[in-house]
């Protein structure tokens, strides 16, 4: 009998042609030059929902990536992650033809007023019978600031204190405006509401005034499922007292010491380490045999296009990669003084500091499980065993990755515990946690219940 716990899988994406695997659009196999069709969407969302996937996971940016070369032209040339659509606008579609699969939102807090925002969420969440989750970004592309109106980037200090405020009034009005009983639905007497359980906000911030109420009755979760990436010290404490899921790029090297710390911020901010979920990452690559594994990676490999990979790499890493050669050994940029901080830190993670940058960039473009279906189930056991609850998926062409994954992964995982043979009933969180629909009570927004009542 299988004895290990249930883990949680997401399918990572974003509404763009060109997520991660950049080049690979143009792949015969692939069918991402659909982006701009409803019909390619669905079938990836039924797919996903055929595979017992508990969550698709739309990733999302507000701007070019223009670091490289000073300039947006390499992404924009290449399709990386430009042009992007809203998925905020697909979601109710994706909604409308499934019934389990959860649906992420990534939406940063400099786009949208919180309480424009809060209706948008409690919205979805009404159309999608309670299956929002909303990942929480405070953006890190200067031209997002730019567009926005704050004439650039705020610091990454100033971002997460007007994500602190930003969050303060939402969970005011997705928690406290609204009563539970605060729809009567009276035929009889025409009375939808009781006026006196809902109730004005009268939030005063530092950067937001919201008096309310909130638009929107009560949603099937309230709150969305709460998601968040969590690297720096700032995002890492914010994350511990906000986030239920934490998704993060963790080595094998230091995950487990990293999954600990996540789990004991929630601790540390008065919240129960159970009420937190880990998400690690993993592209795979798959063949009937490894020799098949590896000569399909290969030819993916082959398609890559460098050129869009150091466009995305200048953004992640807030440096432009055209001031270094693509033939500079690692060793010597290591030594030089040319790079910054972050890329000094991701260039440490080489395997061989005798690498020339194409050679790791390259790599760390393509890191990736590759082997026959038992070998890549055997990968996700170690990534289990190092801690984490789940696993975000990123396709190499799509849907051909979630196609393998159905096929030949599905199957494995379930007949080894480690993937729900069905899926349960009642909301995204219920289905996630084994709960209630609503955030545990150990949750700092869940305050906002009693102010208002």
């Amino acid at each position: 009998m299988p004895d290990r716990p249930r883990m949680l899988f997401s399918a990572f994406n974003e509404f763009v042609l060109s997520h991660h695997d950049q080049g690979l659009w143009a792949h015969p196999q692939s069918r991402q030059l659909e982006l701009n069709s409803i019909d390619y969407w669905v079938d990836v969302a039924k797919l996903l929902e055929s595979a017992h996937f508990d969550l698709l996971f739309f990733a999302d940016v507000l701007a070019p990536y223009d670091i490289y070369k000073g300039s947006r032209e390499p992404a924009i040339l290449s399709g990386m992650q430009t042009p992007v659509n809203d998925p905020g606008e697909l979601i109710p579609v994706l909604a409308y033809v499934t019934e389990h699969l959860g649906l992420v939102l990534t939406q940063n807090v400099l786009q949208e007023h919180p309480y424009a925002f809060a209706r948008k969420i409690s919205t979805l969440d009404h159309l999608s019978r309670g299956r929002i989750a909303w990942n929480i970004v405070t953006s890190f592309l200067p031209g997002a600031g730019r567009n926005l109106g704050y004439g650039g980037l705020p610091s990454h200090e100033e971002r997460y204190a007007r994500a602190d405020d930003f969050l303060d009034v939402v969970f005011k009005l997705w928690e406290g405006s609204w009563e539970d009983d605060a729809v009567v639905r009276d035929l009889v007497n025409q009375r939808y509401v009781d006026p006196s359980k809902v109730h004005e906000i009268n939030h005063v911030g530092p950067y937001y005034d919201v008096v309310g109420p909130h638009l929107s009755e009560p949603s099937p979760q309230r709150t969305p499922v709460l998601f968040q990436a969590a690297a720096s010290n700032v995002g890492i404490d914010f994350a511990g007292r906000n986030a239920e899921i934490l998704f993060t790029s963790l080595e094998r090297s230091n995950a487990a010491s990293n999954i600990a710390q996540l789990r004991a911020e929630a601790v540390r901010a008065g919240r129960r380490a159970e009420d937190v979920k880990i998400f690690g990452g993993l592209s795979f690559v798959l063949g009937s045999t490894e020799e098949e594994a590896r000569r399909l990676d290969k030819e993916f490999r082959d398609a890559q296009s460098l050129e869009a990979a150091f466009a995305k790499y200048s953004a992640f890493w807030q440096f432009d990669l055209s001031l270094l050669k693509p033939t500079d050994r690692l060793s010597d940029i290591l030594n030089g003084t040319v790079i910054n901080n972050d890329v000094r830190k991701v260039l440490g993670f080489s395997p061989d500091v005798d690498w020339t940058l194409e050679e790791f960039v390259r790599w760390i473009a393509t890191r990736r499980a590759v082997g026959t279906p038992e070998q890549i189930v055997e990968e996700i056991e170690a990534w289990q065993d190092l801690g984490v609850d789940g696993l975000n998926i990123t396709y190499v062409i799509s849907p051909g990755t979630f196609q393998d994954f159905a096929d030949h992964l599905t199957p494995r995982l379930i007949e080894r515990g480690l993937m729900r043979s069905e899926y349960a009933p009642g909301t995204l969180r219920e289905k996630l946690f084994g709960a209630g629909p609503y955030l545990p009570e150990s949750h700092p927004a869940r305050a906002a219940r009693a102010i208002f009542t």
